[in-house]
């Protein structure tokens, strides 16, 4: 019953930004790539439309475009980088190749004014923005309008405000383009005329309909990983069928410290959920002794953690459904959208792969959901805020935090450096300003002095970012006094570490993982 947009995926790096942003608006959006766009706009029947960036060029042979449906329904059409030259190509425009090209930081003049624009930009005045391109449209389509110009891109905006379709060279849904957000929450707010109905109280509502709807009086088993998706799954299943519902922790010894204690904690004495504790180290630890390849580890670990479920879904018995905490980003990664790089999957999350021999429906309540609508959505269930707070922790936990070989001796470690790092974030009332730290174990040693004795010990690398959406990150500024602390505590506690550094990388647009 909610107003929609479909965003039709050309294979950018940063759609899902695009979804992120429609949904601050508190309107519902999804995204599916352009070969399954028919198909999608005819069953959603979505408000209004977006066009997404994308690696190709309008120019190639078989060049990816939107279906002629969405430009002949006479809805709202945003077009956003390579959106912009399908829109252009396809409605009679000419898009050319062989120009200077643009990317990165950029700045465009608005020339008319426009609804788009409204409240926001003023004709005449110069913006920042963020480009990525190296065809433009050299032609405009009957209808269309200039907009505003960029030094390498004269045709950077365009607009037809009869039929509402308007388009950007640049990407408007980074942060590096300052006003991107309001840019297109005048899109899909005021041209659209969406409502921003859908809130998280509403979601939480409908989801426990649909759950009860899909499972009946069924039984379900819930995998829980010790992370803020699995959890919130977990609490709103138990709303939605009670006793139904048994979880199933399997504790692979990958976890941070305390960590195993906290998940049975919440479940066993807050919320008095079933729940079934796997002790499994020696299995995964045993399975993992001489790998070091990160993606080997992965999928050791992902199909491990598959295949000890398993083992305990037969012990309880009778059930018919699984639950997962699939999130939005993992259905979107896992699918091959368009060959391009946005098809960089997760692979140590197992999105509606499982094993046919389970015979088990699956039940995925929060895969329409991004991480940060989680975190709400675990508010709205009074989930501790402690607990759904915190920085994410990816499945595979200190395996992807402990280059080359992992050994408990290793692990025990990392554990403690990791837990002094996160406890002095907390102490200087840092830890909700930081989006995500972590300590990582360096697979090197290095030759030190510690009193009157040499060393010949580990190094320890801290990480901590901020950020808005996971997919662009800057380090976070600690101070030095901070960082000496950490250090001297991390050397002086810690047995086995005489080094430690500090990692001031930042994350680029479009990049998947940092890990």
């Amino acid at each position: 019953m909610h107003d929609k947009i479909l965003i039709v995926d050309f294979g950018s790096q940063v759609t899902q930004l695009i979804a992120r942003r429609v949904r601050e608006e508190g309107v519902y959006s999804e995204i599916v790539p352009y070969q399954k766009a028919a198909e999608a706009f005819a069953a959603m029947k979505p408000k209004g439309v977006i066009l997404s960036g994308g690696p190709a060029s309008v120019l190639d042979k078989d060049a990816p475009l939107a279906p002629k449906e969405i430009y002949e329904a006479g809805v709202p059409v945003l077009g956003i980088c390579y959106g912009e030259q399908a829109m252009a190509a396809q409605l009679g425009g000419k898009v050319e190749g062989g120009h200077h090209r643009e990317f990165g930081r950029a700045e465009v003049e608005v020339t008319e004014d426009a609804p788009l624009f409204e409240g926001v930009w003023r004709k005449g005045e110069k913006y920042p923005v963020w480009m990525s391109h190296g065809d433009r449209v050299t032609k405009l389509p009957a209808g269309f309008r200039v907009l505003g110009v960029s030094p390498n891109a004269p045709i950077a905006m365009i607009g037809d405000d009869a039929r509402k379709f308007y388009a950007t060279q640049f990407h408007l849904e980074v942060i590096h383009t300052p006003h991107g957000a309001a840019l297109l929450r005048n899109f899909v707010r005021k041209i659209v005329g969406a409502s921003g109905d859908w809130t998280m109280r509403a979601f939480k509502d409908e989801a426990i309909e649909k759950i009860r709807k899909q499972v009946g009086k069924g039984r379900v088993i819930c995998g829980l990983s010790g992370g803020v998706d699995s959890a919130v799954a977990a609490v709103l299943l138990h709303h939605a069928i009670g006793e139904q519902l048994t979880c199933v922790f399997v504790d692979h010894g990958l976890l941070r410290a305390g960590e195993a204690q906290k998940v049975l904690t919440l479940f066993r004495s807050s919320y008095n959920i079933p729940l079934v504790h796997v002790e499994a180290e020696k299995v995964f630890l045993d399975a993992l002794a001489g790998v070091t390849d990160p993606e080997v580890k992965r999928k050791t670990i992902g199909k491990l953690f598959i295949d000890v479920f398993e083992v305990e879904a037969k012990k309880i018995g009778g059930a018919e459904f699984l639950a997962q905490g699939t999130l939005y980003p993992d259905v979107i990664e896992s699918v091959s959208f368009t060959g391009g790089p946005s098809v960089t999957i997760k692979s140590h999350h197992n999105v509606g792969g499982l094993p046919a021999r389970m015979n088990m429906k699956l039940v995925e309540p929060l895969r329409e959901l991004f991480k940060d609508e989680v975190r709400k959505l675990g508010r709205e269930l009074g989930l501790p805020e402690a607990f759904v707070g915190r920085h994410p922790f990816p499945g595979p936990g200190l395996a992807i935090r402990c280059p080359g070989e992992i050994t408990r001796d290793k692990l025990d470690i990392l554990r403690l450096a990791d837990e002094i790092y996160i406890e002095e974030i907390r102490r200087a009332g840092l830890y909700d300003d930081i989006w995500q730290a972590f300590a990582v174990l360096l697979p090197v040693k290095t030759v030190g002095v510690m009193g009157d004795g040499r060393t010949y010990d580990f190094v320890v690398g801290l990480r901590a970012v901020t950020s808005t959406d996971g997919m662009t990150a800057d380090f976070y500024p600690y101070d030095m006094a901070f960082l000496g602390r950490v250090a001297t505590r991390i050397i002086n506690e810690v047995k086995g570490v005489n080094r430690v550094v500090y990692d001031v990388t930042s994350k680029p647009p479009g990049t998947i993982e940092w890990e």
